[in-house]
Parts: C-alpha cells; sequence; structure tokens
C-alpha cells in the first residue's frame, strides 16, 4: 500500500490541453519517469529522489479544498504517474469526497493502477503503451517533433480500430484523437496542422496554458 508520493508541485490551474482544455483543474506532478522524451518540457521531475514525500492523506485533502474552489476535477500527472501504485490514492480521494472526477496522464508504459474518470494517453514511439492502456483509454494525444511521430499517430489508431477486436465499435467512436505539436517546434506545427486539416477523426490540441502564461 503506497501512503507516501514524491511531489513535484501541486496547483490549481486550467487545463491547457486536450478534450478537457479550458476547464477549471487541480493538478498533481508526481515525480519519477524513465520515458525520457528529449522534448519533455519538465524534466525536473524524472529523478523521484529529488523532490519531497507527501502523504495520500495529505494530497486528498488539498484537492479537496481545490474543489472547493472551482475546480473541476483533478489531474494526476508527470513524470509518469504510472510508475507508482495510485490503488490507495485513488481510494483516499474517492472516499474523502465521492463527486470528485480523477483523471490522470500517462505515457502507457505500465500497468494502470488506481481508477479513473479520463484516462489520457499520452504513447511514445520510443516506447509504446500497454495494449491495455490503448484499449480503455479515453483520450489519445500523440506529441508531433518530426514526420515519424505522423506515422506513429495513424499506426496508433490502426492499431486500435483493427488490432483489438474485443473492444466494441460504440467504445471505438467515443474515443477522442487528439494531435499536438510539441512546444515551440515549427515543424510539429506544421504536421500537426496538416495532419488535422486530412484526417478528421483527428483534432489539433495545443498547450493553450503556455500562451496565456499559466502552469
Amino acid at each position: 500500500m503506497t501512503k507516501f508520493l514524491p511531489v513535484v508541485e501541486t496547483f490549481h490551474s486550467l487545463q491547457g490541453e486536450g478534450f478537457h482544455c479550458g476547464k477549471s483543474a487541480f493538478f498533481i506532478r508526481l515525480a519519477g519517469c524513465s520515458v525520457g522524451c528529449s522534448w519533455c518540457d519538465t524534466k525536473n521531475s524524472w529523478d523521484d529522489k529529488k523532490h519531497p514525500l507527501k502523504s495520500v492523506e495529505e494530497l486528498s485533502i488539498e484537492t479537496q479544498k481545490a474543489v472547493e474552489n472551482g475546480a473541476s476535477f483533478l489531474v494526476i500527472t508527470g513524470g509518469e504517474p504510472l510508475h507508482h501504485n495510485l490503488n490507495f490514492f485513488c481510494k483516499t480521494i474517492k472516499n474523502l469526497n465521492k463527486s470528485i472526477a480523477i483523471h490522470i496522464e500517462t505515457s502507457g508504459v505500465d500497468k494502470l493502477s488506481g481508477f479513473y474518470d479520463w484516462i489520457t494517453l499520452s504513447p511514445k514511439r520510443h516506447h509504446p503503451p500497454q495494449t491495455s492502456l490503448l484499449r480503455i483509454c479515453d483520450e489519445i494525444k500523440v506529441i508531433i517533433n518530426t514526420e515519424k511521430d505522423i506515422e506513429f499517430a495513424k499506426s496508433v489508431k490502426e492499431t486500435i480500430s483493427n488490432e483489438l477486436p474485443s473492444y466494441s465499435k460504440d467504445k471505438l467512436t467515443k474515443k477522442n484523437y487528439f494531435i499536438q505539436p510539441s512546444w515551440n517546434n515549427k515543424l510539429g506545427y506544421a504536421l500537426a496542422i496538416e495532419f488535422a486539416q486530412k484526417n478528421p477523426d483527428w483534432c489539433l490540441s495545443l498547450q493553450t496554458h503556455k500562451y496565456i502564461n499559466l502552469k
């Protein structure tokens, strides 16, 4: 049972990306990540030993206060949050307030722990996600730097559509696909915009919080 977690930061802001963009949210950024994306904008989160441990109870209380101040949901992010077992964490949060919606943002390299109202999967071609996460996620968000990332995005959707026969067509139509250029990458922006224009199943996602100087 994981009662303490390494925490980089907690903050109440707006979700800046993807399906829930623009909504008030409370973020818990956990430390620790072995995926190692070269373009990562939170590399300070990679080494979990550099960040203090916080109790699950303390984090749950912080979450409750943020919800009382208007946060629509909790976002657990990282780092790679699923490097940690989050069963006890999610259970404690829900026990405090069953109405709190819990979201997670993950690369999908680990098995799922905890339980969530929304799963954002951001798969990486250099470290592909587990098939189980492709099956159950609500939102796919592929980061674009080069043409190889465009091809990877296509392959991810093809895998979900063609290679997961146990996944119902009804569920497939409800999955949300986003293509997001890496921050300040001109080639990434051009590729992502062109791809979204030509592929109506995909939607362009931008890091809007950075444009307005939010976390």
